[in-house]
Formats: C-alpha cells, sequence, structure tokens
C-alpha cells in the first residue's frame, strides 16, 4: 500500500497520508508522491480543488524519528530538507486552485507546518496543534517560522514554537490556525461538502483571487492594486462573468463553466 493516497473524483483531489502506524510521519515515498500529485492537480483540468488529510487517529507527526539520523550524517539534513521536504511546498506555491487540510488528529512539527501551506484548514475537534522541533533540539524547518507569525501574531508564535507546547482545536480555531472546528464523525464530509461547493464555482476568477491574496501578501498596497486590475481586465470579458449578470437579471443560479 502507497505512504500516499492520490485519488481524484468530480473534480475534487483527495491526498490522504497512508503510514497510521506512524502518526503518518514522513517517508522518501510519501514526499515525493506529495509534491508530484500537486504538480499534478495544477495540470490536470478535471481537478478544480486539492483536499489534504491523514489517515488513522493522527494527521501527520512530522520527520520520523525513527529513522532520523540513521539513514544519512545528521550534517545533510540540510539536503535532505530541499530535496525531499521542501518540494511539497514549492507545489503548494504553484498550485492555483484552493488547497483545503482536514485535520483528523495531531499535527506536530513538520506535520503541523504542512498544514499551514494550506490555503485553509477544517480540524477534527480531536486534532491537536504543536511545533514540536523544540522538544528535539531543532529549529522549524518546514515553513514554521515564516507561516505561523502571520496567522497568530509574533508574540503568540514565538510562545508555541519555543515551547512545542500543543493546542487544542477549538484554541486553534480562536487563534486563527483553523477555520472550523467539527465532531469527529463530521470533518471529511464537511470538508468534501465544501470543496464541492468551490468546485461549482467559477474557477478563473477564484484562481485569480488566489493569486491576489498570496501576491497582496509579498507586495504593497498599490502594486496589490495595480495587479488586482489586470486580474479584473481579465475576468470581466470571461464566460464566467457574462453568464453570471445574465443569470442576475433572469433571477436564476449561474452555470460556471470555468472560462
Amino acid at each position: 500500500m502507497s505512504d500516499m493516497l492520490f485519488e481524484i473524483e468530480d473534480k475534487i483531489a483527495t491526498l490522504t497520508l497512508n503510514r497510521p502506524e506512524t502518526r503518518n510521519a514522513f517517508s522518501d515515498e510519501m514526499l515525493t508522491i506529495w509534491a508530484d500529485a500537486l504538480r499534478e492537480c495544477q495540470m490536470r483540468d478535471d481537478v478544480s480543488v486539492v483536499i489534504l488529510t491523514g489517515k488513522g487517529k493522527a494527521f501527520c507527526a512530522g520527520g520520523d524519528l525513527s529513522t532520523m539520523g540513521k539513514e544519512e550524517p545528521a550534517n545533510n539534513l540540510k539536503h535532505y530538507l530541499q530535496t525531499k521536504v521542501h518540494p511539497v511546498a514549492r507545489a503548494v506555491d504553484q498550485l492555483q486552485k484552493p488547497y483545503i487540510c482536514a485535520v483528523n488528529g495531531a499535527a506536530t512539527g513538520a506535520g503541523m507546518d504542512m498544514t499551514l501551506y494550506a490555503d485553509m484548514r477544517f480540524a477534527a475537534q480531536s486534532a491537536r496543534f504543536a511545533e514540536t522541533y523544540v522538544n528535539v533540539g531543532l529549529a522549524p524547518g518546514d515553513g514554521g517560522a515564516f507561516l505561523l507569525p502571520r496567522l497568530v501574531g509574533l508574540t503568540k508564535a514565538l510562545e508555541m514554537l519555543w515551547t512545542g507546547d500543543f493546542v487544542s482545536a477549538e484554541e486553534a480555531e480562536r487563534l486563527g490556525i483553523v477555520s472550523k472546528v467539527l465532531p469527529d464523525d463530521e470533518l471529511q464530509s464537511y470538508t468534501r461538502e465544501f470543496a464541492e461547493r468551490l468546485a461549482r464555482g467559477p474557477q478563473l476568477a477564484m484562481r485569480m483571487t488566489k493569486k491576489a491574496v498570496y501576491d497582496g501578501l509579498r507586495s504593497d498596497m498599490f502594486q496589490a492594486l495595480e495587479t488586482i486590475s489586470s486580474h479584473m481586465g481579465v475576468l470581466s470579458d470571461t464566460y464566467d462573468h457574462k453568464e453570471a449578470v445574465k443569470a442576475f437579471q433572469e433571477k436564476r443560479k449561474p452555470d460556471f463553466e470555468g472560462r
């Protein structure tokens, strides 16, 4: 059985971390499939939304401590991160489609970092989050030091990064780490229904909106206004925009085609 499951159905791709016996800790196979699957999702016209989740009771424990330091010298950790772990982050950065994480259990260390790359996160009530690198004498190696302060603010981020303490799903929602907390048995169905709603939306507009949001985080306001004006000019000439205006005038729901 593969360490990462990859399925596509009704324009929704689902990536499932599949090493429940290790709390879905990373393996080389998992990371390779993960990055490749994200690149494939970006290229495929039959994928509009991507869901990431985990198999079993945990979401992801990050690096596998049972093998860390055995397979290669510690001074090659940088090479491992750059060639195995960070390609997933780079593939996420190139994904123009909605990327939703359904956090089904504990997300720790790089496992928590990987949730932060998603556009939004829904969490099961049993989920917990912790930046546990400090507990093994390491710094956050998969983007946590960059991403977490942008969600929770500098002070709370440093508290989490320096202590490695867990926060509950409810606390994560209060902090803005997750959008919604669901009963464990409702997480997957809610995430799927939300993804289906997005998949029915105007895909070009949604992708340009995502690009505008992330570009805006990397630029100043006036550059963001310049960029979004160009996007709006393109979108105003699309079928979906014209169909939406026509549907409004005819008092019906628009039928978007992603063009």
